[in-house]
C-alpha cells in the first residue's frame, strides 16, 4: 500500500491516531484479507477430498481430520485473540485485523512496529505517537509479514524436492524429521519460558499436566472428542491459572 494514499486521510502530526487507524482505506484492506482467506479454506478444503482416494483415506477419516484440525486451533486462536486485543489501543481494529489475521505472531508484529518508531524518534503509545508514526509502524508491520510468505513461497517448493529426494533414499529418516522437528520448536519455544519468573515455570508445569490428563483420559475411557479438545483445554486452564497467579 502507498503511505501517501494512507497519510492523505488526516494529519501527519496529530495524536489523534484513531481518525487513520480506523479509516475506510484499512478497513477494505481488512476484510479484503479475511476474504482470501475464506476462499483460500474453500479451495484447501475440496483439494483435500479430492485427493484422500488417491491415497486410500476414506471421507470420514476426511471429516475427522477437519473436526481435529478446526479444534485443535481453538485453543491458539484464543491466544490470538488475546492478544489482539491488547493491540487495539496502539493499531486500531483494521490494522490488528490484517497484520494478526495473516501472520498471528504479535511479537513479530510489535517488534517490527517498536523498531520503525525507534528510527524516527518516537515510541508506540507515547506522546509522540503520531499519525506518521502510524503510517511508518503499520508499513514496517506489513513489509516484515510479505517477507514472510514470499519466503515461503520461494522456500516451500525446494524444500518439497528436498523432502521427495531424501524419502527415497532413506523413508525411515524421513519419517522422523517432521516429528523431531516440531517437537524441538515447541520444546524451545516451553525452555524459554521457564527462566522468565517462577509463575511462568508454574504454567508450563500446569499446561503440561493439564494435556498428559487429557491424553490419559482419552486413551483410558476411549474418549476421541477428548483428545482433539486437549489443546485447547490446556491452553484455556493455563491462561485462568495465569490471572489468578497475577493477581493472588
Amino acid at each position: 500500500m502507498n503511505p501517501q494514499i494512507i497519510m492523505a486521510a488526516g494529519d501527519p502530526n496529530s495524536t489523534d491516531i484513531w481518525a487513520l487507524a480506523n479509516s475506510p482505506v484499512l478497513w477494505i484492506c481488512a476484510l479484503g484479507v479475511f476474504a482470501v482467506i475464506f476462499v483460500q479454506c474453500v479451495l484447501y478444503s475440496r483439494a483435500a477430498k479430492k485427493a484422500a482416494p488417491h491415497v486410500d483415506m476414506p471421507l470420514n477419516e476426511v471429516k475427522e481430520s477437519f473436526r481435529a484440525g478446526m479444534v485443535a486451533s481453538v485453543g491458539p486462536s484464543l491466544a490470538v485473540v488475546l492478544v489482539a486485543i491488547a493491540l487495539l489501543a496502539l493499531f486500531g481494529t483494521p490494522a490488528v485485523l490484517v497484520r494478526i489475521g495473516l501472520i498471528g505472531s504479535a511479537a513479530a508484529e510489535t517488534g517490527s512496529a517498536s523498531i520503525a518508531a525507534s528510527t524516527i524518534g518516537a515510541e508506540l503509545g507515547g506522546d509522540t505517537y503520531t499519525q506518521q508514526v502510524f503510517g511508518v509502524a503499520f508499513m514496517a508491520m506489513s513489509l516484515s509479514g510479505a517477507m514472510w510468505m514470499i519466503s515461503t513461497l520461494i522456500l516451500t517448493p525446494l524444500m518439497k524436492k528436498g523432502g521427495a529426494s531424501m524419502s527415497k533414499r532413506n523413508p525411515a529418516m524421513m519419517a522422523l524429521i517432521p516429528t523431531a522437528a516440531l517437537l524441538g520448536a515447541f520444546a524451545a519455544l516451553t525452555v524459554a519460558e521457564l527462566p522468565k519468573s517462577s509463575i511462568h515455570a508454574i504454567l508450563v508445569g500446569i499446561s503440561a499436566a493439564c494435556m498428559g490428563l487429557c491424553l490419559l483420559l482419552s486413551k483410558t475411557l476411549n474418549l476421541k472428542w477428548l483428545k482433539e479438545w486437549a489443546l485447547g483445554i490446556s491452553i484455556i486452564v493455563s491462561i485462568v491459572a495465569a490471572y489468578f497467579l497475577h493477581t493472588a
